[in-house]
């Protein structure tokens, strides 16, 4: 199982894909890394030989921000937005929704599935004697 910066990458999916388990890698530059390496985007992870696995590491590892580096980034975005009291921090603190979305209706996930409504908790009404 190759392993690149800290991840192991799946070997029986193609390489376009695995490389995407690496947080901070996507579609698009999964594909532009592969590229500039000259691996095919169609070869299976299990495949690569010790060498393409190196160019990997090398690419991603010297040109672009991921696993560790990339989450610390964006916890001290997010702590710099509350330190310095924007909207947006204050959304972050609250964990409600920070991009506009509504919160009547359909933040479930963000808000713990809590279930306002009025049907959603009421017990089955008694049956008749």
């Amino acid at each position: 199982m190759p392993r690149i910066a800290g991840v192991n990458i799946p070997e029986n999916k193609r390489i376009q894909i695995a490389i995407t388990y690496i947080y901070g890698i996507g579609d698009s530059l999964g594909k532009k890394v592969l590229e500039e390496a000259k691996i095919d985007l169609n070869k299976k992870a299990k495949d690569l030989t010790a060498k393409e696995v190196n160019d990997l590491k090398d690419i991603i590892e010297k040109t672009h921000k991921i696993e560790g580096d990339l989450r610390r980034q964006v916890m001290v975005n997010i702590k710099r937005l509350k330190d310095i009291g924007t909207w947006r921090g204050s959304r972050h603190a609250k964990r409600l929704p920070v991009r506009g979305q509504r919160t009547k209706t359909n933040t479930r996930t963000i808000r713990g599935n809590v279930r306002k409504t009025m049907g959603s908790g009421r017990k089955p009404a008694a049956a008749p004697t």
